[in-house]
C-alpha cells in the first residue's frame, strides 16, 4: 500500500493517466463506469458482439457492454445495460439483474465494470451500435461458445477476457 499522492500525468475526454509512487495506471474520466451484459435467451443462446478496437488494432469478440453516465444524467448500471443491449444487439430484455462489480486488469487500469444478466430477450432491431461503431452481433448456443471463440481467434480476432465467464467449463475440463 502506498500513501503517496496521486499525480495526473495526462487527462483526455474519456481517460486519465495517473502516477502514484512507482505505479502508473489509467482511470476513466469523470467517474464514468461500465456495464457488461450477459444476455442469454430462452433457447440457451448467448449474445456476443465483435467490433474493431483501436488499442488492439483488430476486431475483438466481446460480451455487449456500454458506459454508465457518459451521456445520461441519473444513469445506472441497469439502465445502461438495457440501453446498450438494444443499441448494440437489437435485443430488448424483460429483466436485467446485477451480478457484481469486477475488475479486469487491476494492475494497469482502475476501471471496473458491473456485470449484469439479461433475460427474456426479444429481437426488436438489427443492432450494430451507433453509426460510428460497426458492431457485428452473434447469437451462439452456449455449448458452441468454445468452438465459436476458437474459430474467431483463428480468423485473427482478439478475445475479451470477460468471455472466460463462458469458457470456464471447457478450460476446467
Amino acid at each position: 500500500m502506498t500513501d503517496e499522492p496521486v499525480e495526473v500525468a495526462w487527462e483526455g475526454k474519456w481517460i486519465v493517466a495517473k502516477r502514484q509512487g512507482r505505479w502508473e495506471y489509467v482511470s476513466r474520466a469523470r467517474g464514468i463506469q461500465a456495464a457488461v451484459i450477459l444476455a442469454i435467451d430462452a433457447e440457451d443462446h448467448v449474445l456476443l458482439v465483435d467490433q474493431y478496437r483501436v488499442p488492439l488494432g483488430r476486431r475483438c469478440l466481446e460480451l455487449p457492454a456500454g458506459l454508465i453516465g457518459d451521456e445520461h444524467d441519473g444513469d445506472t448500471a441497469l439502465l445502461a445495460a438495457r440501453r446498450e443491449l438494444e443499441e448494440e444487439t437489437g435485443y430488448h430484455c424483460e429483466t436485467v439483474e446485477e451480478l457484481g462489480y469486477f475488475h479486469s486488469s487491476p494492475g494497469m487500469v482502475s476501471e471496473g465494470f458491473t456485470l449484469v444478466r439479461a433475460t427474456g430477450l426479444t429481437r426488436i432491431g438489427a443492432g450494430g451500435g451507433t453509426a460510428d461503431e460497426d458492431i457485428n452481433v452473434h447469437r451462439v448456443a452456449l455449448e458452441d461458445v468454445p468452438a465459436f471463440v476458437a474459430a474467431r481467434r483463428a480468423e485473427g480476432f482478439a478475445v475479451d477476457v470477460k468471455l472466460l465467464l463462458l469458457l470456464a467449463q471447457s478450460f476446467l475440463g
